[in-house]
């Protein structure tokens, strides 16, 4: 059975990733480089590099990089990034490619957080399967599962998920990291 989350049990997984030397240099080397060194998106070669590195870090799956790139560009981002703005989200997920409409709902979530965690929670199967779990044991919120690949309801789903647990003094970059770990230790994928 898995721990009920409690404030013990989400400093109890921080400090794990706290002392996985291969997470913690590759987000900080991510918040290097989306927040120090290319904190914008105004030309093609800055977010080719942020997409690049967030794809090899976080093995999104994206395979053409360069149209996600020009795609995200594009769009003019920016303001709607410090602002919050969580509409965003579907449009940098949706793009086309050789004519075909792909939807990078996980890579978007991710791109977005690392310029804005305050805002942008990331999205991740693993994620899904526990707010999935303790959905069903506790009914901390009503919510069908396919609602989480709606990013409005996913961020209200979190928030309902922190106030039900009483956890409502970590961020939401500190619920990520606890979830994260705790999917991937309960859901692992089988390869």
């Amino acid at each position: 059975m898995i721990p009920k989350p409690t404030e013990e049990e989400v400093v109890k997984y921080i400090k794990k990733w706290d002392l996985k030397e291969n997470y913690v240099l590759q987000e900080n080397s991510l918040n290097k480089l989306f927040g120090e060194l290319i904190p914008q998106n105004k030309n093609i070669e800055d977010i080719l590099l942020k997409c690049s590195t967030l794809n090899d870090f976080y093995s999104t799956n994206i395979f053409s990089i360069y149209s996600v790139a020009k795609h995200i560009l594009y769009l003019n981002i920016d303001s709607r990034l410090s602002n919050g703005d969580l509409s965003l989200i579907e449009d940098i997920a949706n793009v086309t490619i050789n004519g075909k409409k792909k939807r990078f709902y996980s890579f978007a979530t991710k791109y977005c957080s690392h310029h804005n965690n305050k805002d942008f929670p990331i999205y991740d199967s693993y994620v899904d399967k526990i707010l999935g779990y303790f959905r069903d044991l506790d009914c901390f919120c009503e919510f069908k599962k396919y609602e989480l690949k709606d990013y409005k309801k996913f961020t209200e789903v979190l928030y309902e998920f922190k106030s039900f647990y009483k956890l409502e003094k970590f961020d939401l970059k500190d619920i990520d990291r606890y979830l994260w770990q705790l999917g991937k230790e309960y859901f692992p994928n089988n390869y």
